[in-house]
């Protein structure tokens, strides 16, 4: 191993460990924000305490643009950006990655899809790794051969998770809550099969381009340093065509689908479409959800289904906002013979939670967790920019962050009451069972 090799691995070792530690309170993050020459949105926190630069670039150019009878384009593309570019190959390419003791990461949802980076801010190691990522992003070649291995590695892993209750319940759920919009879609087998490297091709260029580029970047630069780096990385990207937006979600009726398979466990999915990122009423819901389902062995979910009645080693409940109505979803795994029971004390406290809404003993705990924890949520690197692409992407306000825990505590009973009966409704209620007796 050559010395310099060595010393960037041991800096970065270190770095993972200090940074909990090290980073401020959420109070005191200051997000810069600016909108670079070639029109991509640049979102900045400035980080001295660690030599270390995280870097994001994420683009409209999640699965809800992919064409239709062609499910799974966005995440191949994602996905082969760093199997070859620039004329490097992957194996080069992870081998200059790792002389420089840096880290490839990426997203890839319904929304968005890009790279991130993580890399220590000393020249060489910066200067290296953010000139690997810019030929990613501006001169990917999706290898024809590559894309067949991962074509059939994909195929495979759809052949297996279309044997298993979850995953089936996963993307019936997903059709019943969207139906033919674009949420509503999942890869499959022939779906797949379908994809050319000639729609990797068309999705790249049409998506990955500089107007729709949300750089984020968090770490040891100067504000002038995050200037050029934003530059650098989506500089050569092209302006592109204006993207239509996406359509609106449809609310669908009610209904219950039962799905048959020879599991000894019940899977059970329910929900509707609810809410947009940057929604005024996502924290009433926040905190409500906490009650309800998301605080864990504490919730009434929990409570009802687990303590009382032993129906369920665990049950969830979530908001999943996304551009569009994304979805709030409950969860849980049953004795098939217990699924109708089971069912039946969820939909009977979901109703009662909408109808009456927490007492103040559960609205005050909720918020001590969700104040105090939140901190927990920022506590290295990677979490904040993690939080600052969501800003960025979604465009929340800057002061997200650190308005937080005030506006978690300012909710009242009345207000998370009201939200749940505005956003959920038994008329739109959707359930799916797999295995269901």
């Amino acid at each position: 191993m050559n010395p310099s090799f060595r010393n960037a691995l041991t800096r970065l070792a270190f770095m993972f460990v200090a940074a909990a530690a090290a980073l401020p309170a959420a109070a005191n993050v200051d997000i810069q924000h600016w909108v670079a020459p070639n029109g991509a949105r640049v979102y900045f926190v400035e980080s001295h305490v660690l030599p270390i630069l995280d870097v994001q670039v994420d683009f409209d150019a999640g699965a809800a643009r992919d064409p239709a009878g062609k499910s799974g384009v966005a995440s191949m593309t994602q996905s082969l950006l760093d199997t070859g570019a620039g004329g490097l190959d992957e194996d080069t390419l992870a081998e200059r990655f790792t002389d420089l003791g840096a880290q490839l990461g990426g997203v890839a949802d319904n929304d968005r899809a890009g790279l991130s980076l993580r890399t220590l801010s000393s020249a060489r190691e910066r200067e290296g790794s953010l000139a690997l990522l810019h030929t990613l992003l501006t001169r990917p070649e999706f290898p024809a051969a590559v894309l067949e291995r991962e074509k059939a590695r994909a195929i495979s892993g759809l052949r297996e998770a279309d044997t298993k209750p979850d995953a089936i319940g996963s993307k019936r759920f997903a059709r019943a809550l969207y139906g033919d919009h674009p949420y509503g879609r999942t890869p499959t087998i022939e779906s797949v099969t379908a994809i050319s490297r000639d729609d990797l091709v068309a999705h790249y260029r049409t998506h990955y381009v500089a107007p729709r580029a949300v750089v984020s970047i968090v770490g040891d630069v100067t504000r002038e340093q995050a200037e050029a780096i934003a530059l650098q990385l989506t500089g050569d990207l092209p302006q592109g065509e204006p993207l239509a937006p996406l359509p609106a979600v449809t609310l669908p009726q009610a209904k219950t689908e039962n799905i048959a398979h020879p599991a000894n466990q019940s899977h059970i999915f329910i929900g509707q479409p609810a809410l947009q990122r940057g929604a005024l009423d996502f924290f009433p819901l926040q905190v409500g959800n906490y009650i309800l389902g998301g605080g864990g062995f504490v919730s009434r979910l929990t409570k009802e289904v687990r303590e009382k009645r032993g129906f369920a080693y665990s049950v969830y409940s979530y908001f999943n906002p996304q551009r569009q109505l994304g979805p709030f979803q409950i969860g849980l795994q049953t004795e098939r013979s217990q699924a109708a029971a089971a069912l039946k004390v969820v939909d009977e406290t979901l109703a009662a939670f909408i109808a009456k809404g927490p007492t103040e003993d559960e609205l005050r705990a909720a918020k001590r967790n969700l104040v105090d924890g939140f901190s927990l949520r920022l506590d290295s690197n990677r979490k904040l920019l993690d939080s600052l692409a969501v800003i960025g992407f979604y465009g929340l306000p800057l002061d997200w962050l650190k308005k937080f825990p005030e506006r978690a505590e300012a909710v009242t009973a009345a207000q998370v009451k009201d939200a749940f009966q505005r956003r959920l409704s038994a008329d739109n209620i959707v359930r799916v069972i797999v295995a269901g007796d």
